[in-house]
């Protein structure tokens, strides 16, 4: 399998994050892509019509996108406890986690978009505040989430890491842990996994 990658991109090292823990990551080439909202890598969109990572090419030469149906298809590869739990309350959960810690990532990004690629001139406070009420509003979802966590990796305990280690890398000035201590309990044991280490972003 070929992953299309960012090292700098959270979307990407969540996957990166569950294939370290399922130990299936050597099965997979990386890839390098430059994608952003304005530059088209020719080489992402030949697999992927969003020009988005990451992307997976199947060994077949199919490709998979976004993070959410990779993470869920390599769920499916290896033999360890489900990432995705199979069935019930547990795989709802972990679902609705996910997507509040990767709806937190999708506004950080459209305020750093906002901020650090739009010329000052166009920019829009309104937009910016609005999209920092919804990181606001998620990390303290998630807070609550966390009553929920264990020692066991799920994807939501994934999900949850790589978006608080995004706020870490492009939001220091902006710390969550103080008004978080649960979350900010979790991430200081979960930052430290192998898997966590060995994606951190430069």
């Amino acid at each position: 399998m070929q992953l299309y990658y960012s090292p700098t991109s959270p979307y990407v090292r969540k996957v990166m994050v569950l294939l370290h823990e399922t130990g299936l990551v050597d099965r997979v080439t990386l890839t390098p892509a430059t994608v952003t909202p304005i530059t088209c890598d020719q080489t992402v969109v030949a697999h992927n019509p969003l020009t988005k990572v990451p992307t997976l090419t199947l060994d077949d030469g199919s490709d998979l996108f976004d993070s959410r149906v990779i993470c869920e298809y390599l769920d499916t590869l290896h033999h360890g406890t489900p990432m995705i739990p199979n069935g019930g309350d547990a795989r709802w959960r972990v679902l609705r986690v996910q997507a509040t810690a990767d709806g937190l990532l999708d506004a950080a990004l459209l305020v750093r978009y906002e901020n650090f690629m739009r010329p000052e001139d166009k920019r829009w406070p309104e937009w910016i505040e609005g999209q920092s009420g919804k990181m606001a509003r998620a990390l303290d979802a998630l807070e609550k989430e966390a009553n929920h966590f264990t020692q066991a990796v799920t994807l939501a305990e994934i999900a949850t890491a790589c978006a608080l280690g995004y706020l870490d890398f492009r939001y220091g000035h902006q710390p969550w842990r103080d008004s978080h201590p649960k979350l900010a309990e979790f991430m200081a044991a979960f930052s430290q996994r192998p898997s966590m280490t060995a994606t951190q972003p430069a």
